[in-house]
């Protein structure tokens, strides 16, 4: 793992040209180097989060079938699967300068990430809310007027805070913890007073902290946005790949099986669950196959 993440990083840093080029499709660098490279996310739970130091998860699952699809197609039933971490930081220029070549977790489809990354048919939609101590009082984005919000570096919560604070004029002291995991840490330790992010990865937070009654997940739903897998621009093969993986799993009802599984269940290892039911957004999706930003 600890060499898989050093690559990951001389291939973020590293002056030695990207990807961009696209000498080969991903495919066909696949089927040459006989491996593909599939990031997840350490604690974005339940899309891709970490059990006994295996990537599992929601988004986890799709990945996984995606690789089965590689597999099947190139004819090679034993292909190598590299997994790298990435963080909301680094997750698209992983992408884009070859070092990753699918990305399923908890990224959010929007219009200025589709100029840089391609994304996949839709498989999930959420909003920017906040999390805060029960205790603390705050029940909406107005009670947090000349207090400490946390948002984790690289997400799209980061500007719709900002926009929000903007204009309401809330003199909110915006910092960025380097994941979810630290963010949760610094609310739990009274250093911030809220922690913005998508709502689902809230809820799935806060089921599964240590003692989820002393948490609460409030305040009205900021920009809509909806998830999808993340791979490289102009390749239409591997799009029409990854598109087809999960159009498949929404026409043959495996779709709505691994939500089940995943919001509607108890979720190893904590055997807790989330209860959060299919909203209108993704079961429109189920049959429209959209990869269209909601926003």
């Amino acid at each position: 793992m600890k060499n898989i993440r050093r690559i990951a990083l001389l291939a973020l840093v590293g002056a030695s040209g990207s990807w961009a080029a696209h000498a080969q499709d991903t495919l066909s660098r696949i089927a040459q180097n006989n491996a593909i490279t599939v990031a997840y996310r350490e604690s974005s739970v339940p899309f891709s989060y970490l059990q006994d130091g295996v990537p599992i998860g929601f988004s986890a699952d799709i990945a996984s079938r995606v690789v089965d699809q590689v597999k099947k197609q190139l004819g090679k039933p034993n292909l190598a699967v590299n997994m790298i971490p990435v963080t909301s930081q680094n997750r698209i220029p992983l992408v884009k300068n070859g070092t990753v070549d699918l990305e399923c977790g908890s990224t959010t489809n929007n219009t200025p990430r589709q100029a840089e990354v391609t994304f996949s048919v839709n498989h999930f939609y959420t909003a920017t809310r906040i999390l805060v101590k029960t205790s603390s009082g705050i029940k909406n984005y107005e009670d947090l007027k000349g207090k400490t919000l946390v948002a984790t570096a690289g997400t799209s919560n980061v500007l719709t805070m900002r926009k929000y604070d903007a204009q309401h004029a809330l003199g909110m002291d915006l910092i960025q913890a380097k994941d979810h995991a630290e963010a949760l840490l610094l609310v739990e330790s009274g250093r911030a007073a809220a922690f913005a992010t998508d709502d689902i990865i809230l809820f799935g937070i806060r089921s599964t902290s240590k003692n989820p009654q002393e948490l609460a997940v409030v305040g009205a739903a900021l920009n809509p946005e909806p998830y999808g897998c993340m791979i490289r621009k102009d390749d239409p093969a591997f799009k029409a790949l990854v598109d087809g993986v999960v159009i498949g799993l929404m026409q043959s009802g495996e779709f709505e099986k691994l939500y089940d599984k995943w919001f509607m269940q108890p979720i190893a290892p904590y055997g807790k669950t989330l209860g959060i039911p299919m909203g209108k957004e993704l079961q429109q999706n189920l049959k429209e196959h959209s990869d269209k930003p909601l926003s």
